[in-house]
């Protein structure tokens, strides 16, 4: 097919707000997948592809990292699923020619929609120095080039190393022993921007940085706390499980700045139910907190326990808290309760911006409850203080027993595919000695130890002259990272960018002085090498590992896989004349590798634990769970060997009269920074993005009308003015003071150096802004408000 989008820039005079929906998926839900399905795949693709998503046979889908039950529906996929398979399947085409046609300046003028609908990237390109077009180049052109940069540096800390999460376990472990085997640890990676506070407080309580719980837990829970979490948009099949844990008697609190219809109401479309019955009630209480005032509620909610615990002659007294459990299993306790006492009911009420009733509510529901999970995403691990609420999730759960016995535990809910998979396999800056130990047995070199760049720290570095080269291992960075106009610069100071993708985006228009293109093969897509047809193998958000089998063929034969780039790189720069391996540098053979990926799976099983016998636990059709010491056996790798109890002096964001606070987020149709069009039916927005959702009582404080036109402007102590231009206001159903709107358009707004303690992740969800009238001339037709 032509490389030709399905229409032009989508103008925002065509915006329009309607209703906010109640329910979710149902007969629209499929109606819209199979409308983008057909018109990126056609007909016959489209049967090809959304049959094996998901199956045993099959390929797992590029979307979330959401697990699959064992007995699986021939439809095994959401509506989001449909929508990431068709635009990697598709039968659009950007050879050559469409970049001889366009220029980098004309396709800079475009949008990320536009650049996306483009379609599959076919053959390696290269942007020469002062050219103002990509050209064509050979695979070893494109890879000497890489390779001479990379050993043409001072120091190998100038290399930078970006990883996306949807890269397989066996390609970012060949990655990250070509970064190690180089002498650096500079690994960001897009954990970085959104689990890192997860990893950090779970690895800090718990003694691992992965949730505790299985699917069969959620469905067998009696209550589940959900909070800043939107799956009905971000991980639809997890509506499913939630459906089934409804069913089997647990309760659902929901806890959200916004009310989102997944959590509302689930129209299952695997169910007669769930497309003509009027679908599953999901959400019992909806708690709809201020942004950034999660910690409070968390810690209002142990206070509560710590109360009834403790009144005299109370219904509950002296039998709240699991006192065996927390003497057998915990440490630390008594700074928990100290703080728990300490902090006052005014001040948690001030911060969450709920009523006391509320909280007492939910405290009920823990009372009652035998067995309660928190999941959680990215409205909790985007704040300044996220760690430490994240640490006070963990407390709660604690102080019950709710760590290591069914239907209990925390839960963070993981956005790409194997971005879990991908920090397993080595994909970190600050990997611990014993990975780097077994590393170095394993090849026979010794790994750098000093702490590598995180990925705003990797910006710092690239805007400082620090940085002199970057491969990007998927992912767009330039768009899914802070600061945009910050990020953008730092990657126009360097060398060489390099963008290993299969589709086109803006950052392979924000390049450094020379820029290179590696097109490589899709999920979707049959992967053979010298040794025959390959399979890889994936991590889910509950630590099941599974293989993952392409059908389709390539978009290319131009194309090589990943792990493929990877060992051909690494092969140039570790090896000599007649392959021998150079000095110091790791011992692999890279063709075997490269060859048959079971090689690659047989040095996972040496290095990695939990990963002995890899290729013969991949004959189970379903795959096999990782160890998991606090689910397995409440047993805990911290120093004490206990879980340990924090106490968190209790943080929220304050608000400055005539401002608001800013969360980013996704629309429906989108998945990280790959638009899949301009309408958010969930929210009632249709046919735009530049959009902010606001307060109908702050638009009225701040003189602003509902539909007016406005500028973003970010409140930061550095003086720096972020400004995002053109945005529309629509009264929503926000806390008041609180605001919202897309990312990757709002990104700019997000000051580099305002990161999470401890975690480094930018603080996306609480970002003081002002509005101000646009500096742009407001388009002719009126946005028409039906809220």
């Amino acid at each position: 097919m032509a490389s030709k989008a399905p229409q032009e820039n989508i103008d925002e005079q065509q915006l329009h707000v309607g209703k906010i929906k109640s329910k979710a998926v149902g007969i629209p839900g499929i109606m819209h997948a199979m409308e983008i399905s057909l018109a990126q795949m056609g007909p016959v693709r489209t049967a090809q592809t959304l049959l094996k998503i998901n199956q045993k046979d099959g390929f797992d889908c590029p979307g979330c990292a959401w697990p699959e039950e064992e007995k699986r529906h021939a439809a095994e996929f959401c509506e989001n699923g449909a929508k990431a398979v068709a635009e990697e399947a598709t039968r659009r085409r950007v050879p050559p020619s469409f970049f001889a046609e366009h220029s980098i300046a004309s396709l800079l003028e475009r949008d990320d929609y536009w650049l996306g609908q483009q379609g599959r990237l076919t053959d390696p390109m290269f942007l020469a120095d002062g050219a103002e077009h990509y050209a064509p180049v050979s695979w070893d052109f494109a890879l000497d080039l890489l390779a001479s940069e990379l050993k043409g540096l001072a120091d190998p800390n100038e290399a930078i190393f970006y990883t996306s999460g949807r890269t397989s376990n066996e390609a970012a472990f060949v990655y990250q022993l070509l970064v190690r085997g180089l002498g650096t640890n500079n690994l960001p990676d897009c954990s970085n921007m959104c689990h890192e506070s997860s990893g950090s407080a779970l690895t800090e309580t718990i003694g691992i940085g992965k949730g505790s719980v299985s699917l069969a837990d959620i469905h067998n829970a009696e209550l589940i706390i959900i909070a800043g979490q939107n799956p009905g948009t971000n991980h639809p099949r997890m509506l499913s499980a939630l459906e089934k844990a409804k069913k089997n008697g647990a309760a659902i609190v929901s806890v959200n700045p916004l009310p989102e219809a997944g959590l509302m109401n689930f129209e299952n479309p695997q169910t007669p139910r769930g497309l003509v019955g009027g679908g599953t009630a999901l959400t019992d209480d909806f708690l709809q907190i201020r942004l950034g005032g999660d910690q409070a509620l968390f810690q209002g909610l142990g206070k509560f326990l710590l109360e009834e615990h403790r009144r005299p002659g109370g219904a509950w007294e002296g039998r709240v808290l699991d006192t065996p459990f927390i003497e057998a299993h915990t440490t630390g306790l008594h700074a928990c309760l100290d703080q728990l006492a300490a902090v006052s009911w005014d001040e948690i009420l001030l911060a969450t911006g709920l009523e006391l009733e509320q909280i007492h509510a939910t405290g009920r529901r823990l009372l009652e409850s035998k067995a309660t999970i928190v999941c959680w995403a990215m409205g909790l691990t985007q704040h300044k203080h996220s760690v430490s609420t994240l640490k006070d999730v963990v407390n709660l759960l604690l102080l019950q027993g709710n760590i290591g016995k069914p239907g209990a535990g925390v839960c963070p809910v993981r956005g790409h595919s194997n971005v879990q998979g991908d920090r397993t396999m080595g994909i970190f800056e600050r990997m611990p000695s014993s990975f780097h130990d077994a590393l170095d047995a394993e090849f026979k070199f010794d790994s750098p130890r000093d702490h590598g760049y995180d990925t705003v720290a990797a910006i710092a570095a690239m805007r400082d002259g620090a940085g002199k080269v970057f491969v990007g291992m998927g992912g767009n960075f330039a768009r899914a990272t802070p600061d945009t106009s910050v990020t953008e610069a730092a990657l126009q100071n360097l060398a060489l960018t390099v963008q290993i993708s299969t589709k086109l985006n803006r950052s392979h228009l924000i390049t450094g002085r020379q820029a290179l293109i590696l097109p490589t093969l899709g999920r979707t897509e049959r992967d053979t090498q010298a040794g025959g047809d390959q399979r890889v193998t994936v991590e889910d958000s509950m630590s099941a590992v599974h293989a993952s089998r392409g059908r389709l063929a390539p978009a290319s034969t131009s194309l090589m896989s990943e792990v493929a780039i990877v060992c051909a790189l690494a092969k140039r720069l570790f090896t000599g004349d007649g392959g021998a391996p150079l000095p110091g540098a790791p011992v692999a053979d890279w063709d075997a590798l490269a060859a048959d990926y079971s090689a690659v799976r047989t040095h996972i099983a040496a290095v990695v634990p939990g990963f002995g016998g890899f290729e013969e636990k991949l004959t189970k059709p379903a795959g096999f769970v990782l160890p998991h010491g606090p689910r397995d056996g409440r047993t805990f790798d911290t120093p004490s060997g206990k879980a340990v109890f924090t106490g968190n002096v209790l943080e929220y964001p304050t608000i400055p009269a005539g401002r608001l606070l800013l969360q980013t987020l996704r629309s429906h149709d989108q998945y990280n920074t790959t638009i899949y069009g301009k309408d958010d039916r969930y929210r009632g927005i249709y046919g735009g993005r530049r959009v902010v959702l606001v307060n109908a009582a702050d638009l009225a404080s701040l003189g602003i009308a509902d539909g007016a036109l406005v500028d973003l402007v970010t409140e930061w102590h550095d003086g720096v003015e972020r400004r995002a231009p053109g945005f529309r206001t629509v009264a929503y159903s926000t806390p008041v003071g609180c605001a919202a709107a897309y990312y990757p358009e709002t990104n700019v707004l997000v000051p580099l150096d305002s990161t999470a303690d401890v975690s480094g992740t930018p603080t996306s969800k609480s970002v003081l802004i002002r509005l101000e009238p646009s500096t742009e001339q407001a388009p002719g037709d009126n946005v028409e408000a039906q809220h």
